[in-house]
């Protein structure tokens, strides 16, 4: 069956949108799992102070990268509305804003990055109200990622339920995605309660799994047509 324009439109939607979504995963990797421990030593504001001040280009690179973050998490939940506002209008709203709120929340940790490497490289001549504001901004870079993790968890909920009602994408994936967004809500609330709990961090494994499995599926096949119809012969 020849595709439409409609759905041919819909599926560059798709995959713009698996682009913006590639985007903020790569820098999310590189920013927060690669460059943040080479500045940001936890428990050790002396230390951070000392990396601040001696890697200041590799704690620049790290705000920036945050700064690509933010900007692609925030394109990623507005061309997801765009993708599905026309079916699912409610839904699409609710998963642009709740993916909006993320990319505030990252926006605390990057003014927060952003200030440490100004007290960091300034003219305060007291080292220990230096160590003292890093301390603290060390605490807010941390806590806006930690309780950002509630809006990382449900901004997946309207995603996975439009996946599973829609049936334009697998259904299973939007279990996974779902599936993933508990965890992400039960990992914050222990690690907030204080709960000794080492599998935690495994909580949030399926949201990875089903946020790479979207990027994947976006970027390739993008989206089924409506009504399950055969898509170039095959339905995916």
């Amino acid at each position: 069956m020849i595709v439409n324009t409609e759905q041919k439109n819909l599926i560059k939607t798709a995959r713009i949108t698996g682009l913006w979504y590639l985007m903020m995963a790569i820098t999310g990797i590189l920013g927060f799992m690669v460059f943040h421990s080479q500045i940001f030593v936890s428990g050790n504001p002396e230390q951070t102070l000392t990396n601040l001040v001696e890697l200041e280009s590799t704690a620049r690179i790290r705000l920036l990268l945050e700064f690509v973050i933010v900007i692609s998490q925030a394109l990623t939940a507005v061309w997801f509305f765009k993708l599905f506002k026309d079916n699912y209008e409610w839904e699409a709203w609710t998963l642009g804003i709740w993916g909006i709120v993320n990319a505030l929340a990252i926006m605390i940790s990057a003014i927060s990055i952003a200030s440490a490497i100004g007290i960091a490289n300034s003219d305060i001549s007291a080292v220990e109200d230096k160590v003292l504001l890093i301390r603290v901004f060390q605490n807010i870079i941390s806590n806006a990622w930690g309780i950002g993790s509630l809006f990382f968890g449900l901004w997946l909920f309207p995603m996975g339920y439009i996946v599973i009602k829609s049936k334009r994408l697998p259904i299973w994936l939007g279990r996974v995605i779902i599936l993933g967004g508990i965890g992400y809500l039960i990992s914050t609330v222990i690690h907030y309660a204080g709960i000794d709990f080492s599998f935690n961090r495994f909580l949030t494994l399926p949201a990875t799994i089903g946020e790479f499995w979207m990027i994947g599926y976006l970027l390739i096949f993008g989206i089924r047509p409506n009504n399950g119809v055969k898509l170039n012969g095959n339905l995916k």
